[in-house]
């Protein structure tokens, strides 16, 4: 079955082809079926209109710049890359970890943000390595938050809230809504996290990250949906610079 775009996320940007996927084609090859995976990869380079790269996620801060002798069977272990080739297409695989894409004058980015992540300094890696190829300055990047699980959703514990240099103390602090439960226990807010990162690192223009993908069970796949028997999947958040 063809794809169908029609209620995909979407940056409101000029200059590139930017968007996440919703529920319904699944994109991930270890959830739901390499070949099913590996067909939808394949039409999402129409959509595009270049050739979409996926890393070999593994939950840290290594950025990589996109070569063109790099595929699904040889991508390096990563979770952002920059690209600066209207060929080839930074994609992110999703399911409750956030995406952030990335657009600036010669160069588009895509990062894939858990809380180890963030807390590593990946989007603030993205950025640099950025602004490195395009020649630009964190001024002019646009970054942009795609879905993910959502802060009332999100339960954490002390070692995530040490992670992001709080301590740990029974009460709200920010990023972390502390919630007894009977142990301490907070909700993390991993948009807010991304936004005070990239301010840190010079990022002015930011928008998205206003949906959840654990509890807006209709629109998204979620990893920690699937014990609860939601369909498994992989969404993916893509951009490509225009031709």
């Amino acid at each position: 079955m063809p794809l169908d775009p029609t209620n995909w996320l979407r940056p409101d940007w000029p200059g590139v082809t930017a968007f996440m996927t919703t529920l319904g084609p699944n994109f991930g090859r270890k959830a739901g079926g390499p070949e099913l995976a590996r067909a939808n990869r394949a039409e999402l380079a129409g959509l595009l209109g270049a050739r979409p790269v996926f890393l070999d996620q593994v939950h840290g801060a290594q950025v990589v710049r996109l070569q063109p002798g790099w595929h699904d069977d040889n991508a390096p272990q990563a979770d952002a890359a920059v690209s600066t080739d209207p060929e080839l297409a930074v994609a992110i695989l999703v399911a409750d970890c956030l995406p952030v894409l990335f657009a600036a004058p010669g160069g588009v980015a895509g990062a894939h943000a858990g809380w180890r992540g963030l807390a590593a300094g990946v989007l603030e890696n993205t950025v640099a390595e950025l602004c490195n190829a395009a020649g630009c300055q964190p001024g002019d990047v646009k970054a942009w938050l795609g879905a993910c699980i959502g802060h009332a959703a999100f339960e954490v514990g002390p070692e995530v809230v040490a992670a992001f240099g709080r301590e740990p103390v029974e009460r709200d602090q920010p990023g972390f809504l502390y919630r007894p439960n009977p142990e301490p226990r907070w909700r993390a807010d991993l948009p807010w996290l991304a936004r005070e990162r990239l301010a840190t690192a010079g990022v002015t223009q930011i928008s998205g990250g206003n949906w959840c993908t654990l509890t807006e069970d209709s629109r998204f796949f979620s990893f920690r949906g699937e014990a609860l028997g939601r369909p498994r999947g992989r969404m993916a958040a893509c951009i490509a610079l225009s031709r």
